[in-house]
Order: structure tokens, then C-alpha cells, then sequence
């Protein structure tokens, strides 16, 4: 019983200091929205990755980066409608 209790307050732990984690109360769209920004903020820290996106979308560096950044306000549309119970 002590070791489930420690593994439950870890997890509570870890949930509460990082946000891309989640909780119990997460919803599928803020679990995707979470994802979605860590990906595209990975992209923008990888210099060879964000050259092969230009390179393959025959873009600039720059505009690469603007429709990154762009992204990271809705990346996956707007959030659904909350249905009140």
C-alpha cells in the first residue's frame, strides 16, 4: 500500500510541475494542444530540422519560423464547446 501511495504522489509531483504532463482533469484537446506546441517548439530549437521543413516546402528560413510561431496560438483550431452538466 506504501509503494502505491508513493508512486500516486510522484505522478502528482510531476503533474503538478510540469504542464505538458497533464492531470486528471485533461482533456483530450488540451492533451493534443500540449503536444502540438512541444513539437512545433521543438522544430524552432532544431536549426537542421527547421532547414529541411524550408528546404522541402521551398521556403525562407524566416517564413518557416513566422508559420511556426503562428501555430503555437491555436495548433490544433478552437477549442471545442464545454458542455455544462
Amino acid at each position: 500500500m506504501a509503494e502505491r501511495y508513493n508512486i500516486h504522489s510522484q505522478l502528482e509531483h510531476l503533474q503538478s510541475k510540469y504542464i505538458g504532463t497533464g492531470h486528471a482533469d485533461t482533456s483530450k484537446f488540451e492533451w493534443m494542444v500540449n503536444q502540438h506546441r512541444d513539437s512545433i517548439a521543438s522544430y524552432l530549437g532544431h536549426y537542421d530540422l527547421l532547414n529541411f521543413f524550408a528546404l522541402s516546402e521551398n521556403e525562407t528560413k524566416q517564413r518557416i519560423k513566422f508559420n511556426l510561431m503562428e501555430k503555437m496560438i491555436q495548433p490544433c483550431g478552437p477549442p471545442p464547446d464545454k458542455h455544462e452538466d
